[in-house]
């Protein structure tokens, strides 16, 4: 479907995306756009009817769209080093079958700022369908056939290099986690549907920079800004709200220099993330904790109602978490995201709440568990080094676990002290308590027991003077049915 039906079309769709809906209605030269449709048929509307004034109203504010976006070029350090032989081969394929491919996405804001980009994302005007033919002429592999539904095509070149290339679409239908979508060869209807202006830029090959929406001033200016409306943009994608604080993080050069309109649109769809899985969630959220401004972001979202949207307690332990973003500094980092988070909760409770909201790794779960039981006892039952060597050494204490409860506690001296520590080897083992009869678990708490007797005598005791105490151990065992025997 081409022209004025098809627009007609796209803006009578529930729901249909206001972004999208303005830039129909300002490009009269879509008429000449080819669209191919990604959702299936029973996930689009058929019926054609007039723009309805609800669409009209929910249009928003059209995004300021720069006149000329092919407005420059760049010739830098970065931009080269993304040449590689297989990419080069990569874009003469597409040149030679006539298709156009660019740069997408992140890799254009990181060049702009001249940091080499690590992962590197293109767009074409070539369909999934046309991409397969292509690649099966050239004998190329396809890998990652999961992207196809959205439009990506993952082709192995040179058997050395995997390339993500995905079809330039426009979101015609969301409920705030997923969209429909139909392919389009119009760069800026693709840019037009982005979540932030420094993300809706495109790098040509010859290093001509298509900016529709002014994100490379943005860039310049370190500003975080929503293509178009943020309210729109939001009910998208309710994630959006994550990524917004997570690039302020890696963009923006002041803790305090968000756009108020934005935050108010945050605020108002804050309960939007509860619609949004927990894995999509802590992928965002790990992210911002570890990033810049990680403390001022925090309380931002925390004015903004959106901590207990990500199963944080709906008071959270806010002075405490200050705290320990000011006492990290004093470690080298990286630190595990995790900590941060212990940090806002009040109980153990809380942290099996939060684990199920974000479905935190077993290590996670089991480290918030571990300290948020253990921190209390610091600078009473855990005072010196021995205390913590001892700590390392029970069955529900993992090492690591013990150095990030001192991170925790900002216990520097004892962390480095402990971090030098080589943990010894108990001379005796579960086959020398084979004599004495003991039953079942009775052989892991007799060790345990051996184990910090041993660690009180700063690791001299040898296993004949260890295995002297085991009538004193014995006697403190609670009788099994099976009656223990003693040397």
């Amino acid at each position: 479907m081409h022209g004025k039906c098809l627009i007609t079309k796209l803006l009578s769709l529930p729901g249909a995306t206001a972004s999208t809906s303005a830039r129909l209605l300002q490009c009269s030269c879509y008429s000449g756009t080819s669209v191919r449709r990604m959702a299936s048929p029973t996930n689009i509307a058929k019926k054609s009817t007039k723009v309805s004034s609800e669409i009209i109203a929910q249009l928003g504010k059209p995004p300021k769209m720069r006149e000329n976006p092919a407005f420059k070029k760049v010739d830098s350090d970065e931009f080269h080093s993304i040449f590689t032989p297989e990419l080069q081969a990569l874009v003469a394929l597409f040149k030679k079958y006539n298709y156009e491919l660019r740069i997408a996405g992140g890799a254009v804001r990181d060049i702009l700022m001249s940091i080499k980009p690590k992962d590197i994302d293109f767009a074409t005007t070539a369909t999934p369908d046309q991409m397969k033919e292509m690649f099966a002429k050239e004998e190329v592999r396809l890998i990652n056939a999961k992207g196809e539904k959205h439009g990506t095509i993952t082709p192995r070149i040179h058997n050395k290099e995997n390339f993500e290339v995905t079809t330039l679409r426009i979101d015609v239908r969301t409920d705030g986690r997923h969209a429909d979508v139909v392919f389009t060869t119009d760069w800026q209807l693709d840019a037009n549907r982005r979540d932030l202006t420094i993300n809706s830029m495109f790098l040509g090959f010859d290093g001509t920079v298509y900016d529709y929406f002014y994100g490379y001033d943005d860039v310049q200016k370190r500003r975080v800004v929503f293509v178009g409306d943020a309210d729109v943009r939001i009910k998208e994608d309710f994630l959006r709200i994550l990524r917004y604080f997570r690039f302020y993080g890696r963009i923006a050069a002041k803790a305090d220099s968000h756009d108020k309109a934005t935050l108010a649109a945050i605020k108002a769809n804050a309960d939007g993330l509860a619609r949004i899985s927990g894995e999509r969630i802590w992928a965002e959220l790990q992210k911002i904790v570890v990033g810049n401004f990680n403390r001022e972001l925090l309380l931002e979202m925390n004015n903004c109602d959106l901590l207990q949207q990500c199963g944080l307690p709906s008071h959270p332990n806010l002075e405490e978490f200050e705290r320990l973003c000011v006492d990290l500094k004093f470690f080298d980092e990286p630190h595990y995201p995790i900590l941060y988070l212990i940090a806002l909760l009040h109980s153990s409770e809380e942290a099996m709440k939060l684990h199920e909201r974000l479905k935190l790794s077993a290590y996670e779960r089991d480290l918030a568990l571990f300290i948020t039981q253990q921190r209390d006892r610091v600078n009473s039952d855990y005072a010196c080094l021995r205390d913590y060597q001892k700590l390392c050494l029970q069955p529900y204490a993992k090492r690591d676990y013990v150095e990030q409860l001192l991170k925790y506690a900002n216990k520097l001296e004892l962390y480095t002290e402990l971090k030098k520590w080589q943990t010894p080897s108990l001379p005796i083992n579960g086959n020398t308590l084979k004599p004495y009869g003991l039953v079942g678990k009775q052989v892991g708490v007799v060790l345990n027991e051996l184990r910090l007797l041993w660690a009180d005598s700063d690791f001299t005791l040898s296993a004949e003077q260890l295995l002297e105490k085991m009538p004193t151990i014995l006697e403190q065992l609670p009788s099994p049915n099976k009656k223990l025997r003693t040397q």
